[in-house]
């Protein structure tokens, strides 16, 4: 009997240290927290930054992210528009010891780990933006090692740059254009009065 829980308690210790070594389940989608037994994220600022290679997005044109930081092990990595918890757009082929994980119904919401070998600052991933987002920001949880992680580590937001710039352009040129065809009309109309004595016409 002694053998047998002896049995089972290792059998417990060695699934808790080898917990999801080759990627987060499907479960962390939502809240991106890792199921290592019971041990807790370590407290923000996380040792991590996500830099994405733009500031702005366009539907369909890809946007490479990279986390900075110390190296790290374990990864989930996802893109959300503002508080939303749904995992959007896509990624592309997941580099070198990652590969894809489906959140969110889509194959290709999400990219964890696919083992335990080092990811640093030359891990690079790539994203391609839906059509119909708006703000988007990189949510991430990050590991080191099983019982060093971090959750929450937030990129800047990025803003949709769809027709923006067009439409602002527009509507300056067309505040600048009005008052000068208006002077230019106006200079005309003087012009033809002051050669065809429009002041007797008025006075009439």
């Amino acid at each position: 009997m002694d053998a047998v829980f002896f049995g089972l308690v290792i059998l417990q210790v060695l699934t808790s240290v080898l917990s999801y070594p080759s990627g987060a389940p499907t479960s962390a989608c939502v809240d991106m927290m890792p199921r290592h037994g019971g041990v807790q994220p370590k407290p923000n600022p996380a040792p991590y930054t996500i830099h994405p290679s733009s500031t702005t997005f366009q539907t369909g044109k890809p946007i490479t992210v990279v986390i900075k930081g110390p190296d790290y092990s374990g990864v989930l990595l996802e893109a959300r528009s503002g508080s939303d918890s749904k995992a959007i757009g896509t990624w592309q082929t997941p580099p070198t010891n990652t590969k894809f994980l489906a959140c969110s119904g889509n194959q290709q919401g999400a990219i964890t780990h696919a083992n335990t070998n080092i990811k640093n600052n030359s891990t690079v991933y790539t994203w391609i933006p839906p059509a119909t987002a708006k703000n988007v920001i990189f949510k991430a949880t990050v590991a080191q090692q099983r019982t060093v992680f971090w959750v929450d580590v937030m990129s800047s937001t990025l803003t949709s740059s769809k027709g923006g710039t067009s439409l602002d352009v527009y509507s300056s040129a067309e505040r600048i254009a009005t008052p000068r065809i208006v002077t230019l009309l106006l200079f005309v109309f003087l012009s033809f009065c002051s050669i065809h004595g429009c002041f007797i016409m008025i006075q009439y």
